[in-house]
C-alpha cells in the first residue's frame, strides 16, 4: 500500500498549492522505484513548470533526489575540493583547460561532466574524440586520480542521483527543461551528491543558453547558491554572457583543439578570461586564495597537468585529432560590420552537422561542428570567410546553412559604431554579474 496517490499531489500542484515534505519524498522514491509512471511524473513536472516551487518545496524536492542514490566522499584526500558547473551554451569547452588549471595550485577536481544533447555540446563527447580515451571510472579510480594529479573529468556514476538521471530524460522529452525549480534541483542533487567542497556555477544568459534574460537567470543561480550553501557546499555562481558562441569553435574535436590552444597560453580572448575568472573563483572558494591562474597557462603548469589527465584515462595527448572529411565555408556576401552571431543559431548547425544528437542514444561525428573566423563587432568584406563547417556527412550541410543564415547578420561600414549590444559584444566582458551566498 503506498502512502500517496500521484494523482492527488498531481492536483496539488496544478492547483498552485504547495507540496508537503512527506508527498515530495514520496512521490520521488516512487518515481525512481517505478512506482510512479512516466506519464504521471510529466504531468507534475508541467504542473512545477507553470506554477513553481516555494524555496522550502525546492530544497526538499533536491534532498530527495540526493537520498535516491549513493555520496561520494572526498575526506580522504590530501587536498581540498572544487567543482564548477555550466547551465550549458554552445561552444563551451572551459571545463578542459579550467579543471588542470585549478589542479596546478592544490585543488582537486572532480568533474563529473555530461553529453551533449539539441544544440549545447557534452563536455565528454569533446574529450572522446582523443583517441583512447575514456569516460568510464570507477570511485576508486576517481579517488586515486584526484590524489595523484588533481584533477579528473569523467562520466558520473549511476548511482549518483538516479531519481535526477530517470527525470531529467523526461523532461527532455515533455518540454519541461525550462523550468527553474527542476533546473536548480537537477544540478544541485549531483553536485552535493558528487561530495565536492566547494562549487562554482556558470549561468549562461542569452540566444544558446535555457535562460535568455538576465532575470530569470539570477532567479536560477540565487536558488542554486541557496540549495548548495544550505547543504554546506561554498557556492558562488558567474553569469556569463550566451548571446555569441564561446570561442572560435563549436564541435568536438575543434573545441578540444582550441582548449589545448588555451593550455599552451594562447586561444581566443573570451575562453581565457572566462576561464582565468572561474578558476579564481574556485581557487578562492576552495581557501587558495591571492594566486595568479592566468600564469599558469602561459608558464606550461597547467598544460602539464591536462596531458597527465588525458593519459591517466587512456588518452594519447599526443596524437592527431580526428577532422572532418567535408567542409563548406560560408562567406559575407556585402562590405560591412559584423553585428550579430547567434549562439543558438550556431549550435542548432554543429548539430545538423553532426557534433550533437536529437536522442541520447544517437552517436556523434568527433570532426563535425563550426569554425567561426570573425565575431561580432569586426569588419569585414564581400567573399571574406565568415564560418567554416565541417563534417563526414555532405548533405548535412544545406540544413545546416539554413539556420546560419539567419543567425549572421552584417551591415554597412560604421553599423558597429551605433552602439547596439549585439554590435559591441565582442567587446565588452563576457561576464555579467556575480551571484554569492
Amino acid at each position: 500500500m503506498e502512502a500517496f496517490d500521484a494523482v492527488d499531489i498531481i492536483r496539488t500542484k496544478r492547483d498552485r498549492a504547495e507540496l508537503s515534505e512527506e508527498q515530495i519524498d514520496w512521490v520521488i522514491d516512487a518515481y525512481t522505484r517505478g512506482a510512479v509512471g512516466d506519464e504521471q511524473m510529466s504531468a507534475l513536472a508541467m504542473a512545477i513548470l507553470l506554477n513553481g516551487m516555494g524555496s522550502r518545496e525546492i530544497a526538499r524536492w533536491t534532498r530527495a533526489m540526493i537520498a535516491s542514490g549513493e555520496r561520494m566522499d572526498f575526506s580522504s584526500l590530501s587536498r581540498p575540493t572544487a567543482d564548477k558547473h555550466s547551465t550549458g551554451g554552445v561552444g563551451d569547452k572551459i571545463t578542459l583547460p579550467l579543471a588542470p588549471l585549478v589542479a596546478v595550485f592544490g585543488v582537486a577536481v572532480p568533474q563529473l561532466s555530461g553529453r551533449g544533447l539539441g544544440h549545447t555540446g557534452g563536455t565528454l563527447d569533446k574529450l572522446e574524440s582523443i583517441p583512447g580515451w575514456r569516460a568510464s571510472l570507477s570511485n576508486e579510480e576517481i579517488i586515486a586520480q584526484l590524489e595523484d594529479i588533481g584533477a579528473v573529468i569523467c562520466a558520473a556514476g549511476s548511482g549518483l542521483a538516479p531519481a535526477d538521471k530517470k527525470l531529467y530524460a523526461l523532461r527532455d522529452t515533455t518540454g519541461t527543461v525550462e523550468s527553474i525549480p527542476l533546473i536548480a534541483s537537477s544540478i544541485m542533487s549531483k553536485k552535493i551528491a558528487e561530495g565536492t567542497g566547494a562549487l562554482v556555477l556558470d549561468v549562461k544568459v542569452g540566444s544558446g543558453a535555457f535562460m535568455k534574460d538576465l532575470d530569470s537567470a539570477r532567479q536560477l543561480a540565487r536558488t542554486m547558491v541557496e540549495l548548495g550553501t544550505d547543504a554546506g557546499v561554498a557556492t558562488s555562481a558567474l553569469l556569463t554572457d550566451m548571446s555569441v558562441p564561446l570561442g572560435l569553435t563549436a564541435g568536438n574535436a575543434l573545441e578540444v583543439r582550441e582548449a589545448v590552444e588555451v593550455l599552451a597560453g594562447g586561444g581566443p580572448a573570451d575562453v581565457v578570461e572566462l576561464t582565468v575568472a572561474l578558476a579564481r573563483e574556485m581557487l578562492t572558494a576552495a581557501g587558495v586564495p591571492d594566486v595568479d591562474p592566468a600564469a599558469a597557462l602561459v608558464d606550461g603548469r597547467a598544460m602539464d597537468v591536462w596531458r597527465r589527465m588525458i593519459a591517466a584515462q587512456g588518452g594519447d595527448p599526443d596524437a592527431a585529432l580526428p577532422q572532418a572529411r567535408e567542409t563548406e565555408v560560408l562567406r559575407a556576401e556585402t562590405d560591412g560590420v559584423l553585428c550579430r552571431l547567434d549562439a543558438y543559431g550556431v549550435g542548432v548547425a554543429a548539430w545538423r552537422l553532426g557534433a550533437g544528437r536529437a536522442r541520447k542514444e544517437d552517436a556523434v561525428q568527433a570532426g563535425a561542428g563550426v569554425e567561426i573566423h570573425v565575431k561580432p563587432g569586426e569588419t569585414v568584406t564581400a567573399g571574406q570567410p565568415l564560418l567554416t563547417l565541417h563534417t563526414d556527412e555532405p548533405e548535412r550541410f544545406g540544413r545546416a546553412l539554413e539556420v546560419l543564415r539567419d543567425a549572421v547578420t552584417v551591415q554597412g561600414a560604421g553599423a558597429g559604431e551605433t552602439g547596439s549590444g549585439d554590435a559591441s559584444a565582442g567587446h565588452g566582458s563576457i561576464i555579467l554579474d556575480r551571484i554569492g551566498a
